[in-house]
């Protein structure tokens, strides 16, 4: 099963369901690429090989590696409980997203806190979404007075860009979250419902916590460890010349090739996310801090460029509204995921290569 996880923050926000967002992994594999069904076991980029969980062993002269990265529950302990208990839960596990938006909404009263993970983490400012969504809910229902929302962030600000930190502090100082800084949870005691936060300053227990947006969490999958390679991201290795692996952003001996995860606003994900974002899936509906969120991931409208909608025959739709979304939720073209991947392929071959997928 293939899944579109931006749109996991709507499926916790009650605006969309776990069937918009997943669609057949066959559906989705291009034409003239060929789909191993077997996982990863091992990786070698100095003999360009590949080994699955199956036995198999594939060769090539091109390797790119998109692992992303798994939750290491060992890191907080009794977080998994708590997410078994059902108090805790988060958009960034697919099996819990459809939890978030129940919760939040019933409540009208307690503690309730959220959490941005440390990086490795799979663009962590959006964890911000169901904070700003379900603050901006309990607002309009008039229950957010009643409410203590904390925030638990790992730096000094949300983001680290002052623009868009400029607006979600306000934000944040509206609707009257107590932000925890250079924070994490570094214990859950699920059976009392009560989270350990550690910080520079020392550690705070919060207490009697009604529930909790709480994100693992992660690290690199274990076969990407055990090669030494890099905590997680996306990876090119090559045979070809030194020049073309420079202008793919990779070493030439591709041992130094592996990308992080940083936030989506820095400069290279921002030119990612305007080639790859999709309407109305990057900012939260409804939530005042969207303007931070749009800045955040530093593209005015997030619609793929005139020329794609051209290219399928259809009239340029005008942007969304940040208030609303005026049509439903549907997962991207396929173009548009593939993007970026192709983009590398053509920096690094000069012919069309013999593409395949494992997973």
């Amino acid at each position: 099963m293939h899944r579109y996880k931006p749109l996991l923050n709507y499926v916790g926000a009650g605006e969309a369901t776990m069937a918009d967002l997943e669609r057949p992994m066959a559906d989705v594999v291009p034409d003239g690429c060929t789909w191993v069904r077997d996982s990863v076991e091992a990786v070698d980029p100095a003999t360009m090989t590949v080994r699955t969980r199956g036995g198999r062993t594939l060769s090539c002269a091109t390797l790119v590696v998109c692992p992303g990265l798994v939750e290491d529950w060992e890191a907080t302990p009794g977080l998994l409980q708590a997410y078994a208990d059902g108090w805790a839960a988060s958009t960034y596990v697919p099996g819990s997203a459809p939890q978030v938006w129940p919760r939040l909404s019933s409540l009208r009263a307690g503690s309730v806190v959220f959490t941005v993970p440390p990086e490795p983490a799979s663009c962590a400012p959006t964890a911000l979404k169901p904070l700003l969504m379900a603050c901006d809910s309990w607002q309009r229902s008039g229950v957010l007075g009643d409410l203590h929302v904390r925030l638990v962030l790992p730096g000094a600000t949300a983001t680290g860009l002052s623009e868009a930190d400029e607006v979600l502090e306000r934000t944040f100082a509206d609707y009257g979250v107590e932000v925890l800084r250079e924070a994490r949870i570094e214990r859950v005691d699920w059976d009392l419902h009560a989270l350990t936060v550690a910080s520079p300053s020392g550690r705070r227990v919060l207490e009697d916590v009604a529930f909790a947006h709480a994100v693992p969490h992660y690290r690199a999958p274990g076969w990407i460890a055990d090669a030494g390679l890099a905590a997680g991201g996306t990876g090119v290795w090559s045979t070809s010349t030194r020049r073309r692996c420079a202008r793919a952003g990779t070493s030439p001996s591709g041992r130094s090739a592996t990308r992080p995860t940083p936030p989506p606003a820095r400069p290279a994900e921002r030119c990612a996310s305007r080639s790859t974002s999709w309407p109305g899936t990057s900012t939260p509906p409804r939530a005042e801090g969207a303007e931070a969120l749009r800045r955040l991931h530093g593209h005015a409208d997030h619609r793929e460029p005139p020329e794609a909608d051209a290219q399928r025959g259809r009239p340029r739709r005008p942007a969304e509204p940040v208030g609303a979304l005026s049509r439903p939720l549907h997962a991207p073209p396929l173009a548009v995921v593939l993007r970026p991947l192709r983009a590398a392929a053509d920096l690094l071959a000069p012919d069309p290569p013999r593409q395949g997928v494992i997973g």
